[in-house]
This record gives structure tokens, sequence and C-alpha cells, in this order.
């Protein structure tokens, strides 16, 4: 057996070779072979021919400069401790920071507040730091003014949103006096955000699904939108604030015209993202979602702002379920993604062509995290190269925590390839002048000079009494029954507040009356009034 195998070999040979020689069979179509390679536990398969090819290596990646960006936590010394922050539940942020004071909503007993602290206070804060400690219910947004550095704005579960002024230095005692107070609301509000380039104007959404705008030179609500079917999640502006797209609990994206109220675009019922969060991605007429897919994948979504009727792209990120928060910055073109509940911040490089989304790195940490704040561009360290930071809200430590994006350079010199212009604290239009439908993009300026340049802008709060008004014949605080326990709650909080201040109005009224009543009784027995009447009678006496 074994001889007559080898027979058969020797004659397998001896036909291979005449079948070469014929020209049958090309020698270069021999099998190649396999060769495997370990590099870093990762198995690389390349093959390998007869003769040797010179290897092209493709990066998976595009070039970018901010390829190496990195997050790096404040050391403890610089974070802020001790404060109870919010166990609300409501898919808010809950802190607001701008280059002067950084604000948190805390928790509390008989009524919402929230604690404003210098961003230079770091340490632990003292249990019984000044509060702002006006509003009637829990606090549920707050956003600072983008042109006035000591202007807040919060909206509450008591239908109001309150405008309050923060002394430079911060607060001595509590403030519970604020400058405005804007009821417009039937239900709570959920939502507020500033104008990016008009001074004085202000928008709020509440859980009656309208959207109201409100002019704070008068103090009332001049335009309202009122095209949504459900609760409204997420509000968004483009550069120069011409557009307004907000996501809906009826699950449908929209881009609005605000001043008219006219809607757009609309997303159609696309089932495979369902939205959550919008933004509007800078001048690149896009915007990004997050949400969830059908399979309950968290999701994000690259939309053309014209047509909505199906996403650019899709990608999935993690079956996680906490709701995903976008961050984006217009100046480098990146997008930060943070979940509710996560320790992680994943970071892209948006483009207009493919693929658009380029994945670039992702910050890691063990703490959840319950809300974030965000620098404006005017705060950051431009030495230290630091392109975005954040503020993290740590619930279970009581803990704010500051992460900063740091893009690596040797050099300590000005990186202007970094740092572009970027919008100032300027505003670029008052209130009357949008209003009556004039665009303009936001005042630029150059963080190598000019962010310190001081802001000689001041607010003035105009004089109101009434609460409440009438836009386009509708009453804004018709007669709602409350669906909830705690909307019930809020309405008899309402009520017993203006019955106390309608028996305070009559006190005093009571009190003027007494006075003027012991006036008139002092009058008239005064001496003088006597004589006077003495010699009226005496002198008709005589005529008689």
């Amino acid at each position: 057996m074994k001889g007559d195998c080898g027979r058969r070999t020797l004659e397998g040979k001896r036909k291979r070779e005449k079948q070469m020689q014929a020209g049958k069979l090309d020698a270069r179509r021999k099998p190649k072979k396999i060769q495997a390679l370990f590099v870093d536990d990762c198995r690389i398969q390349r093959l390998v021919s007869s003769k040797p090819r010179k290897m092209s290596w493709r990066p998976t990646y595009r070039s970018s400069k901010f390829r190496n960006v990195y997050g790096k936590v404040a050391n403890r010394e610089h974070c802020f401790e001790g404060i109870p922050i919010t166990k609300n539940v409501h898919d808010n942020h809950f802190c607001a920071v701008n280059n002067k004071f950084l604000a948190i909503v805390t928790e509390s007993a008989g009524g919402g507040s929230f604690v404003v602290i210098p961003v230079t206070q770091f340490g632990r804060i003292d249990p019984h730091y000044p509060k702002v400690c006006g509003h009637h219910g829990n606090v549920l947004d707050i956003k600072w003014n983008p042109f006035h550095d000591n202007i807040i704005a919060s909206c509450s579960e008591d239908s109001s949103v309150r405008i309050w002024e923060v002394p430079d230095g911060g607060l001595r005692r509590n403030l519970t006096e604020s400058v405005l107070e804007l009821y417009g609301h039937s239900r709570r509000v959920g939502l507020i955000e500033w104008h990016p380039t008009t001074s004085g104007i202000l928008f709020s959404a509440g859980y009656d699904y309208k959207i109201l705008i409100w002019n704070l030179e008068i103090g009332e609500p001049v335009k309202m939108i009122d095209c949504h079917t459900d609760v409204i999640l997420c509000m968004s502006f483009n550069t120069e604030g011409s557009l307004l797209a907000t996501s809906c609990k009826d699950k449908k994206l929209r881009v609005i015209e605000p001043r008219s109220g006219k809607v757009l675009q609309q997303e159609a019922n696309f089932k495979n993202h369902k939205v959550n969060r919008v933004v509007f991605l800078g001048n690149m007429k896009r915007l990004l979602t997050t949400g969830v897919s059908r399979w309950n994948t968290r999701q994000i979504a690259l939309w053309d702002q014209e047509d909505l009727s199906m996403p650019i792209i899709e990608e999935e990120i993690d079956g996680l379920s906490g709701l995903l928060f976008p961050f984006y910055d217009a100046d480098t073109h990146m997008l930060y993604l943070a979940g509710k509940g996560d320790g992680n911040i994943r970071y892209y490089e948006i483009t207009l062509e493919k693929p658009y989304l380029q994945y670039l790195m992702e910050f890691r940490s063990p703490a959840p995290q319950k809300g974030l704040g965000v620098m404006p561009k005017h705060g950051l360290d431009v030495g230290a190269c630091e392109v975005f930071r954040f503020y993290k809200l740590v619930t279970l430590k009581g803990l704010i925590e500051p992460i900063s994006m740091i893009v690596p350079r040797r050099s300590e010199t000005y990186q202007e390839d970094i740092y572009p212009m970027t919008p100032g604290t300027e505003p670029a239009l008052s209130a009357d002048e949008w209003l009556s439908g004039i665009n303009r993009g936001p005042v630029l300026m150059s963080l190598k000079e000019g962010y310190n340049r001081p802001n000689k802008l001041v607010f003035k709060a105009p004089v109101k009494e009434k609460k409440g008004g009438v836009v386009n014949g509708i009453d804004l605080l018709e007669n709602v029954p409350p669906r909830t326990e705690n909307e019930l709650l809020q309405m008899f909080f309402r009520q017993q507040e203006e019955l106390r201040r309608l028996k305070d109005e009559l006190t005093q009224k009571d009190i003027k009356i007494r006075q003027l009543e012991l006036e008139l009784n002092n009058i008239r027995n005064s001496p003088n009034i006597s004589n006077n009447n003495n010699n009226n009678s005496s002198s008709n006496g005589s005529s008689i």
C-alpha cells in the first residue's frame, strides 16, 4: 500500500509538470497562503503571495487636529462640595454656568430654590449658604442671560418664570424678590431658552403644550407658538436665532419660524428613531437628534434642516436606558454625547462629507452624572488649550466636578487654529428689531484679546403689576382643570397666595379709610370751624 501511494504521488507530479510545460496551468494561479500575525492581542491576517508585494497602509480615521483631545478632571481643591443637589427626576441639567457664577438647583422643602456660587469659590460650601428661593414649586430649569452675567432666569412647577439679578460677588443673604415675575402658562413650565442674538427675548415651554415668547423690556408675552400636541422636550436655535427646532413627546421633530409660529419642516412618522433631544449644528444647515431605536437602543441621527422626511445617517450608541444629552461646539465642529446616569462622555467630529460623524475618543469616569453645565467660550482657559468645559453634577456625593476638554499642544502661545472668532457678549439686535422681522448673526469676538472686555449693558426691568396677559385673543390664565395631584396643589397654593395678597390690600384700605375718618373728625372739631359757625348763626339772628 505504501509503495502504491508513493507511485501515485510520483505520477501526479509528472503529470503536473507536463501540464505546466504545455501552458495549460499558469504558475501564477498557485493558491495563496494565509499567515497570521499577532499585534497587541489583535489578530491580523494578510495574504502572502509567491512574490513579495509592498504593503499599503490606510488609517481607519481621517487626519484631524482634535483626534487627541482628552478630558481632564479638576483637582479636588478646585471642585465644589457639600451642595444638596436636587433629586428631581425631570430630564434637565439643573445647572447653569457663565464666566462669573455657577448656579445649581438644590433640594428644598416648601418651594423651589437654587444656589449661586462664584466660579472661583472652590471647596466645601456652607450648608447655610444663601439661596435664591422665591418659587412656590420645584425649580425645573435655570439659564443665564448670554449678554448680562448677573441676570438668570428660572422656571418652576408653580407655572411661573422669574428673572433674578445676582449682585457682584455672590449672595450674602437669601434672595426672595425677583426682578420680574412672568405668569402666562396654565401648567408647570419645564424649559426656558434665551434668544442667541437678541437682548431681552426669552422663550418658555410649559406642560400646557405652548411656547411663549417674552419681551422682558415690557415684561409681557408677545407671541405664542401653539403647534404641539404633547409636552415639549427640547428647544434649540440656529446661529442667528431665525429658526427654532423642537422635539416633542408626540415623537415628532419640528423646525419652526418663531415670530410667526409657522412649522416649516416636520418629521414624518419615522419609526426607526424616536427623538428625545435636538440641537442645531451651527451654520451647517444640519440637525442632530438623540433618541432610541425601535429596539430601544440609544441612537443618534443627522438630519437636513430643509428635509426631515428621512435622516441622513443613523448610528447606534449602546443599549443603556439613560437619556443622551448632545452638546455641540460650533467653533471646533465637535459633538459631545453625555448620558444621564453614565460616567462617560463620547465626542465626535462632524463634517459635511461622508462619513459625516467621525468618532474621536471617550472620557470615562466611575461617578454617574445627573446633569452637566457648560462654560461659555469666553470663560475658558485659552493658555491651556481648553476647548470645552463641563461642570458635572454628582448627586450621591453632593459634588460639582469641572471637566476640561484639552487639545494637547507643546507651544504655549495662542493657538489661532483652534480658537476662531466666536460669539461674544454683545447682542446683535434689540427686542423690537427682532420682533419686526430683522435677522442678524451674533457679534463675534476674538478670545486672544477681547474675552476680558467689560460689558456696558444694563438690565432694566419694567414696572409691572399685572400678572398674565392676553396673546392672540386667548387668555393665558384660563381656568384649566388640574390633571394630577401636584397640579391641584399648585393651583391651591396660587389661590392662597392671591387670597393673601387681596387680604393685605383690604387691610391697607381699611387703615386708609380710618385715617381719613379721623382727619374729617379733627377738621369738624377744630375751634376755628366752631367760631365760624357761631358767627354765622349770630349774623343770621341780627338780620332777622
